[in-house]
């Protein structure tokens, strides 16, 4: 077992031991042993060029580790980095393949996950306050050594072309990273997208991360850049977040690419293709109904993600993700934001929004498959005129890259609406929004039609109120409701 201190930390608080924690990382990685931090030590992260990269059990116990973030010249060198000693495989001469295909013809080394890109094809073009070009169609499964795609991780999309298709091996044993509380002296940069990555990256499979804490400092009140993720989990598979302790950043405004005033997303959490992702026991430290504060979690193209006895503020998934499941747990004001597909269970959660649900209507509004809300509260703010268990918005006349859909079916089973303290003007919730004052149109033709809901189940609702759900009058809907 190597120490920080063997190489040279003073682990004091005031002297700079980034090089040492380098050092000690690259000769364990060497030879194969792990590290482990002294407990009552406290190690100082100044600005650095240098990342610190784990391929061998890492215990940090006790020990704490203060980031200044101040001044930084390199505020996107990532402190740590857990990458696998396998490199990555370039297969992007696959060529074109189907959407649901079972079977490639490439055999390779190692099961790995795959991220297949078409940078001639758009999606995700978003719409709103910060619209853009779309990004690259992507997707990312896995794929086993024989070519058999995993099933639980289906390809989303047909590719007429693959222009890149890397395979990032799975790692057969699995690494854990134990213990250490962490503290972001936070930047005074300008309030502009200049995201800070000062954190623990992660792009190897077959991680555990257990017991680990995080909080941020002397935010300034009104300016900052934001972070994209003290935890940010890329390009692997089967990674765990257990026992631990994140912060929510403070949100700040800036002028979106609309030219208009827009908040800036700023996270602790972040995940990016990437599946089999589970997040439990874990907690926010700071008010996950504090409206001055951002989402901690913020995700892109992922499959398989699990929020299992989490108190965190926010679920959300930017660019899609596939068969999300929130359970046992409690999320803030900003709720869960959906964009993606499959089945999204939530079950034996409380939720504290204006809405339960949020299809992002910047991507769409989309979710291509089944919802399902079993057990759970729901307590929307106490003076809403609007009380809303699927939010969507769409207009029909802006291509965003795919069909959208409203949810297949809509299932709900036990589900307590708080609703007993509200305006005077609150007729009772509903289960849609209007989506868009088009479709109340009878002679309205979508230029890019919208598909909607075939199917709802409501079982065992009730309020505080005593007002009745209803569905929410929109003439196009004609679902069976059941």
């Amino acid at each position: 077992m190597l120490k920080y201190r063997d190489f040279g930390a003073a682990g004091d608080g005031i002297t700079d031991d980034m090089h040492a924690i380098v050092k000690t990382h690259e000769a364990a990685n060497k030879q194969n042993l792990p590290v482990q931090a002294d407990p009552n030590a406290v190690y100082f992260i100044g600005d650095h060029d240098i990342t610190a990269v784990i391929q061998t059990p890492t215990d940090w116990n006790t020990a704490k580790f203060i980031m200044d973030d101040k001044n930084l010249k390199h505020p996107r060198q990532h402190i740590f980095h857990v990458m696998s000693k396998h490199a990555p495989i370039d297969i992007s001469s696959l060529g074109a393949f189907k959407k649901d295909q079972l079977q490639f013809s490439q055999t390779l080394p190692y099961d790995c996950v795959a991220v297949a890109i078409n940078d001639k094809k758009k999606q995700f073009i978003r719409h709103g306050l910060n619209p853009d070009n779309g990004t690259e169609q992507t997707d990312v499964f896995i794929i086993r050594k024989d070519g058999r795609v995993d099933e639980t991780t289906p390809v989303l999309w047909d590719f007429d072309e693959t222009t890149s298709f890397i395979a990032y091996p799975i790692d057969d044993e699995v690494l854990t990273i134990t213990g250490g509380h962490f503290t972001t002296i936070a930047n005074n940069h300008e309030a502009e997208y200049h995201y800070y990555e000062r954190n623990i990256r992660i792009s190897r499979s077959n991680v555990v991360i257990d017991n680990i804490t995080h909080i941020n400092t002397e935010e300034p009140p009104d300016h900052g850049a934001p972070y994209s993720g003290f935890v940010s989990i890329f390009n692997c598979a089967n990674v765990s977040v257990l026992n631990s302790s994140f912060s929510a950043h403070k949100a700040y405004t800036t002028i979106g690419r609309a030219e208009k005033p827009v908040r800036m997303g700023s996270y602790d959490l972040v995940a990016g293709k990437a599946v089999n992702l589970l997040y439990k026991n874990c907690v926010q430290s700071n008010s996950i109904t504090d409206s001055a504060l951002w989402g901690l979690f913020g995700s892109n193209f992922t499959k398989n993600v699990t929020f299992d006895t989490v108190k965190f503020s926010r679920f959300d998934a930017h660019k899609g993700t596939v068969n999300p499941k929130i359970i046992n747990s409690e999320i803030g004001y900003m709720g869960i934001q959906l964009i993606g597909s499959g089945d999204c269970l939530i079950e034996n959660t409380k939720i504290y929004a204006t809405r339960l649900v949020y299809l992002r209507d910047d991507y769409g509004s989309t979710w291509e498959g089944n919802i399902t809300i079993k057990n759970c509260e729901f307590f929307p703010p106490e003076d809403s005129t609007h009380v809303t268990i699927i939010n969507a918005s769409y207009s029909g006349e802006h291509d965003f890259g795919y069909t959208c859909y409203m949810p297949e079916t809509v299932t709900i089973d036990g589900l307590i609406i708080h609703d007993g303290i509200h305006n005077a003007s609150y007729d009772g919730p509903v289960l849609f929004s209007r989506i868009h004052e088009n479709y109340f149109n009878p002679d309205y033709i979508e230029a890019y039609p919208y598909v909607f809901t075939k199917k709802v189940s409501m079982n065992r609702i009730t309020t505080t109120s005593g007002k009745i759900i209803t569905m929410g009058g929109n003439p196009r809907f004609h679902v069976h409701n059941i």
